[in-house]
């Protein structure tokens, strides 16, 4: 339980078992709609808590994903997936593989944070721990495609409030792939180099 998070709860009026220092999907949208209607004050104080321990929460696939990434973000995205799940689809990528990338259409750049550790592609996954299907697995605007793109942005919007949220209580600078209005890459999250 943290201490901070149980005293924001409060403030932000949680009462009986929904005080429980946890910083969850409830207390994440308690904070957006209180940001959202200017009621959020935020004070900065160097006295941080204790960080929470790592891993766990990701499969060992997701993991070995996670090789050669950038500390701060593997540090957000393991911080994140104790709250949200999803998997690692991507991390640190080789130039021969950015420009296969690039060739198929799926890139635009040579230039990918991918190439130095600091993006991630990361994916929804279902109850079981199965990433979910995309639009692609379908027939073309099938109302089966059209469920699966649905179901396939709402979790990548989830991904990203708590991707955001981890990092901004981290004072790292995250940026979300699905926020791109040329070329939206949903999946993504990249810090800075």
């Amino acid at each position: 339980m943290n201490p901070h998070i149980e005293t924001l709860q409060i403030a932000l009026g949680f009462t009986g078992k929904d005080v429980d220092g946890k910083r969850g999907p409830k207390t994440n949208a308690a904070i957006l709609g209180a940001a959202d209607a200017g009621r959020l004050l935020v004070i900065v104080d160097d006295a941080r808590p204790e960080p929470k321990p790592e891993g766990g929460a990701l499969s060992a696939k997701s993991e070995e994903k996670l090789k050669g990434v950038d500390p701060a973000l593997v540090a957000i995205v393991r911080e994140a997936a104790t709250q949200v799940p999803f998997a690692v689809i991507e991390g640190l990528r080789t130039k021969e593989r950015q420009n296969q990338l690039l060739k198929q259409g799926a890139t635009k750049t040579l230039n990918s944070y991918h190439l130095t550790g600091h993006a991630v592609d990361l994916w929804p996954v279902d109850e079981n721990g199965k990433n979910l299907p995309s639009d692609a697995a379908f027939k073309r605007g099938s109302a089966e495609a059209k469920a699966a793109d649905k179901a396939l942005w709402d979790g990548l919007r989830k991904i990203a409030q708590v991707m955001k949220l981890v990092a901004a209580d981290r004072g790292v600078s995250l940026t979300w792939g699905g926020d791109w209005a040329t070329f939206p890459d949903a999946p993504h999250f990249q810090i800075k180099r």
